[in-house]
Order: structure tokens, then C-alpha cells, then sequence
């Protein structure tokens, strides 16, 4: 798995994530682990970086208007250049430590469905952010590395990496991927989507970090045998009488919406195994699934794969952290 590696050995690798951008530093591991976006102020041309990481997610939300939070990426994809590079240079000079590399090499991770187009800006933005020689790496297949998947074995694996931006699908044999699949939602999307539930069902609006936090409650929910209840609270405001309020969304309304989310991603891993050569396939029968990403972990994704397919389907350990474990694997390799 060393092959794609450049002359130069890297010192960084870097998963730069739609929710998250986590720094590698040889020798030490994971150095740098933030929300990735940042807050600017000013318009145009003229911005100046206000904050970022931690301190922007604190700000959603809440901006005035001449401050306003930037996303370099979107469903897993570079989309603000700008914001890239500000994110890039706020958290590799957080990773430096008392490290003296100016322009260090570096792996970063793309999703393995990213245009040419998509990965130039990438590119782009990481040298303008000062790295030095850069080798992009497809998401999956550090995550499979990351897993602990036997990805350079003569034999079928698969996984199914579920992202804030984007969830792929990938076949891996012989150090390669056989077959990819994949669909621009993940966790960010199903937040969305919750939101969208509740505004419509209830005439109740709920901010980006009030969606997120219903998703984690879900989840929490739906993982603790020992909970009580069928109804979680949410605050936001009230579109009929415009006023702060709390109220409670019940469990079997937000099922519905999950299932209609994760119904999306079982039809792509249904079209890469009906697409998997049959030796390939016979290797996944008897391995059967691996779920890897920080979306892994939303309920009814195992269960709903699992009754599609007929097979075992697992979740990785420490999921969110799969891509980061394997980019830390390579760069000690």
C-alpha cells in the first residue's frame, strides 16, 4: 500500500471531511481534530478570517451580519476554495507543534467519486494553504485500511463508508477498488432532512445545531435499551405565534424520515453487488458488510442493508475515525 506514496515521504495526512478536518502528524498521530468551517467577516475579495474550527461551530447561527460561516465542502466535495485554504492554514498551524516543516508533504483524502475538476481545487487550495508535494487518496480505501480490512489480499471486501457529506459504496481486492458506488448524502443531509420534518409537521423552526443535537438524541435513543419515553424535545421558534419555544418530536415520526434516508443508501449498495463480479461477490457473502464513517452509527442503517441483501452486516470500530486511522497507517508505512 505504499506504492502511491510520493519520493518524498509525507509528515501530514489530513481527512478533511464535510463536518470534520482531522491532522495526522507522522511519528505522533492524530495532532488536530475541529469542525471544518470557518467564520469571515467583510464581503468579497475584502474577508479577513474572523475564527474557525471550534469557535465558528459556536457561532452558527448566531453571526451578525458582518460576519457570516463558511463550508469549504459540501456533500463531501470542495465548494468555497477560500474557505479551504483558511481551514487548511488555521489547523496546520494548530498540528505544527514544534514541528519546523514549512511546506510539508502531505496524503489527503477525497471521496473516490470526485471529478478532475474536484480534485484540482483541492489541490489548489491545499498549496495555496502552504503543503508541500500532495497525494490525494479515495476516501474507502483509507477507511478500509483504517478498519483493518486485508485490502491487499486476493479476496473480496466491501465497505460502505457513511460520511457527513456523502456515503460510498467500495469493493476492494488486491490493494484496489473493484467497484465503487456512491450518493451525495450523509449525516448533514439526514439533519437537514429532520429539520424539514419538523417545520412541515409542526410549523416549527429548528437551527442547524438544534438539528444536529435531535440527531444525536435520536440515536442515543434508539441506543439505550433503558430509555424512556417516545418523544424527544427540540427548541426553536414557533412560525405561528413567532415566539422561543420547546417542544416534543416523537421517535415514530423521525423513523420515517430515517428510513426514507437510509432507503437511499441501501439501493447503491444493492447496484455495486449487483454490478460485483461473482468471485467478488462469493468473498462478500462470506465476509459480509463493514460499515465504516461518523453516519454508521444512525439506527436502522444495519438492519435496513442487512434485510436488502441477506448479509452480515457489521459496524467498524470507532467508525467516525476510520479514514484518520488509516491515513496514519500509510504515513508510518
Amino acid at each position: 500500500m505504499t506504492s502511491f506514496l510520493l519520493q518524498r515521504r509525507p509528515e501530514i495526512a489530513i481527512d478533511f471531511g464535510t463536518a470534520n478536518i482531522r491532522v495526522l502528524r507522522r511519528g505522533d498521530g492524530l495532532v488536530f481534530d475541529e469542525p471544518s468551517l470557518c467564520c469571515v467577516a467583510g464581503k468579497h475579495n475584502t474577508t479577513s478570517l474572523f475564527a474557525a474550527g471550534r469557535e465558528a461551530y459556536a457561532m452558527i447561527d448566531r453571526t451578525p451580519a458582518a460576519l457570516r460561516i463558511a463550508r469549504p465542502l459540501c456533500r463531501g466535495v470542495l465548494q468555497d476554495i477560500d474557505a479551504a485554504k483558511r481551514v487548511l492554514r488555521y489547523a496546520l498551524s494548530k498540528a505544527r507543534g514544534r514541528s519546523r516543516w514549512r511546506t510539508p508533504a502531505a496524503i489527503i483524502g477525497v471521496p473516490a467519486d470526485a471529478t478532475q475538476a474536484e480534485r484540482g481545487a483541492m489541490l489548489t487550495a491545499a498549496a495555496d494553504a502552504g503543503l508541500g508535494p500532495i497525494t490525494l487518496l479515495t476516501e474507502p480505501l483509507a477507511a478500509a485500511i483504517g478498519a483493518g480490512l486485508a485490502v491487499d489480499e486476493p479476496a473480496g471486501s466491501m465497505i460502505v463508508e457513511c460520511g457527513a457529506g456523502t456515503t460510498e459504496v467500495a469493493v476492494f481486492s488486491l490493494g484496489g477498488i473493484c467497484g465503487t458506488g456512491s450518493v451525495r448524502i450523509g449525516g448533514d443531509t439526514l439533519n437537514r432532512a429532520l429539520a424539514d420534518q419538523v417545520h412541515l409537521q409542526h410549523k416549527f423552526l429548528i437551527g442547524d445545531r438544534s438539528a444536529e443535537q435531535l440527531k444525536l438524541d435520536y440515536v442515543a435513543h434508539k441506543s439505550s435499551r433503558s430509555a424512556q419515553g417516545d418523544a424527544i424535545p427540540v427548541s426553536g421558534r414557533c412560525l405561528r405565534t413567532g415566539l422561543p419555544k420547546t417542544i416534543a418530536i416523537k421517535m415514530a415520526d423521525l423513523d420515517r424520515v430515517v428510513e426514507k434516508h437510509v432507503a437511499q443508501i441501501v439501493k447503491v449498495v444493492r447496484d455495486v453487488l449487483g454490478q460485483t463480479a461473482p468471485d467478488l461477490s462469493q468473498d462478500i457473502h462470506d465476509k459480509g458488510i463493514l460499515l465504516t464513517g461518523g453516519s454508521a452509527l444512525v439506527p436502522l442503517m444495519c438492519t435496513m442493508i442487512a434485510d436488502a441483501t441477506g448479509l452480515e452486516v457489521m459496524t467498524a470500530n470507532e467508525p467516525a475515525q476510520c479514514v484518520a486511522k488509516g491515513l496514519e497507517r500509510l504515513l508510518e508505512a
